[in-house]
């Protein structure tokens, strides 16, 4: 009786000793996921600067910089305290994305855009799951004070990468041989795009010399523009769509 009463006392302690040995490691994993992604948030972004032609993905960087930066610090700080490490270097693939970015000739805007959409996909998910189920207290507050700001930059990437595809998809816009913008790709609709804003995205189509935009009571930016030689009627819509016609 004494024998099974001293193995399942063995047993119980066993068991105390090994949760915070599991809470740690888990802790510990949450801490490397976050701090290379928020370090490649940083580190990408600081790139892009320099080699994105978009205004709006140079703002969205810019804000990369700003807010991951200081979502670094905040965790290096929660992580000392728990005594835990935060790595200072990227593992392998981060890395590798990295220097893709640094190769790649000017603009890097559709490779620096892919690479945020999927770094934000994978950042909401593990801030997601630790800020509901993490064995860390200090952490798991960390998570859920974070997470909302990491879903509003996914949202905005997702926002661009659409005005991106969009205008990819109407860099070759069909010409008409009459005076009439060639309206048929341009979407009604509440348009959030500043004058600057159109202006770049127009640019970053192919066209130059934009001038003399203003957005009509459909939500459509319309100026005139040159491209290959050519003067042009051009519009924008809400979705980034970008038309053109000869004038």
């Amino acid at each position: 009786m004494k024998t099974r009463q001293f193995f399942a006392s063995l047993a119980a302690a066993s068991i105390l000793l090994a949760v915070p040995a599991f809470a740690a490691d888990s802790a510990q994993a949450f801490v490397d996921k976050a701090a290379i992604g928020g370090k490649f948030e940083v580190d990408s972004s600081q790139i892009a600067l320099g080699k994105v032609q978009d205004q709006s993905i140079k703002d969205f960087a810019q804000m990369m910089i700003r807010d991951h930066g200081a979502a670094n610090a905040k965790l290096a700080t929660v992580a000392g305290e728990q005594k835990l490490k935060v790595p200072s270097a990227l593992d392998a693939q981060h890395q590798g994305d990295l220097d893709k970015l640094k190769n790649a000739q000017a603009p890097i805007d559709p490779a620096y855009v892919d690479m945020q959409r999927k770094a934000h996909a994978d950042a909401v998910k593990l801030f997601e799951t630790y800020a509901s189920g993490g064995d860390n207290a200090g952490l798991k507050t960390f998570a859920q004070q974070t997470v909302d700001t990491l879903k509003t930059h996914q949202q905005m990437i997702e926002k661009i990468a659409a005005g991106q595809d969009a205008i990819t998809g109407a860099t070759t816009p069909a010409v008409k041989t009459d005076n009439t913008p060639n309206a048929a790709a341009l979407v009604p609709g509440a348009n959030s795009f500043t004058e600057a804003q159109a202006k770049s995205r127009i640019e970053g189509a192919g066209y130059t010399n934009v001038s003399k935009l203003t957005k009509d009571d459909q939500g459509i930016w319309r100026g005139h523009a040159t491209k290959a030689g050519e003067g042009l009627a051009v519009g924008l819509d809400y979705q980034g769509n970008v038309v053109a016609a000869s004038k």
